[in-house]
């Protein structure tokens, strides 16, 4: 079981280290002090297993966990904090541990992703913010400031009111993760938050096109067009 550890303290790094070699299927993959770091990291590295501080400089690690892209890790948060516990567990997090943390509970916990304890993936936690490339940094976008996302030259686009960046998970993978009701595929190069969909527009040929309530228009394939009037409420 190969683990990223994410800890902006050396201390707790440590500790985490030293506790973890008394597991022998245990491979610390790598470490990360930033919630930056944790994101890049995670993609970079693939690890089964996070173990993930939630206070962290540039991203929590409630961010990055409900921001991660395919293929997502298992998550056991470590923190000194308990205020976040319900926002840990609405993603399904496989466990989570209060500082300092023990050999006894530390064990515990991977037990329970060695075992598949029954706990959902990541994935099927619709998130309520995206971890967004800004320059030099991640920033936070809020769903309800999301207008769509859309395929630019094999890179992915958020489309914020007023904004645009970059993210690492494909249009694909960000399809499979959020709820088609709030979210919906017009076309293999866009996705859209329906509430900001103005009109729809039929196009000669069976396709059409949508206008956002920013004024944006955006194509609407023949094969999706139907579907999209479906979703807006089986308009004729």
């Amino acid at each position: 079981m190969r683990i990223l550890i994410a800890d902006d303290e050396a201390p707790a790094r440590a500790r985490l280290r030293q506790m973890l070699s008394a597991h022998a299927d245990v491979e610390i993959a790598g470490e990360a002090e930033t919630g930056a770091q944790a994101m890049q990291l995670a993609s970079d590295l693939q690890p089964d297993l996070m173990l993930l501080d939630i206070q962290m400089p540039g991203s929590s690690g409630i961010d990055v966990a409900a921001s991660l892209p395919e293929p997502r890790p298992r998550i056991i948060f470590c923190t000194a904090f308990d205020q976040y516990a319900v926002d840990a567990f609405e993603l399904h997090a496989a466990d989570y541990l209060l500082k300092p943390v023990t050999r006894a509970r530390l064990a515990q916990a991977l037990d329970r992703v060695r075992t598949g304890a029954p706990t959902a993936r990541l994935a099927a936690i619709p998130p309520a913010r995206f971890l967004a490339r800004s320059a030099s940094h991640y920033t936070v976008v809020p769903e309800a400031r999301v207008l769509y996302f859309a395929s630019e030259e094999g890179l992915t686009k958020l489309v914020a009111d007023g904004a645009h960046y970059w993210m690492d998970p494909t249009l694909n993978d960000l399809e499979q993760r959020l709820d088609q009701a709030r979210f919906f595929r017009i076309s293999r190069a866009a996705l859209v938050s329906v509430a900001v969909i103005a009109e729809v527009h039929p196009m000669p040929g069976g396709g059409g096109e949508v206008r956002l309530k920013n004024g944006e228009r955006l194509e609407v394939s023949r094969r999706r067009f139907r579907a999209l009037l479906d979703a807006l409420g089986g308009a004729e």
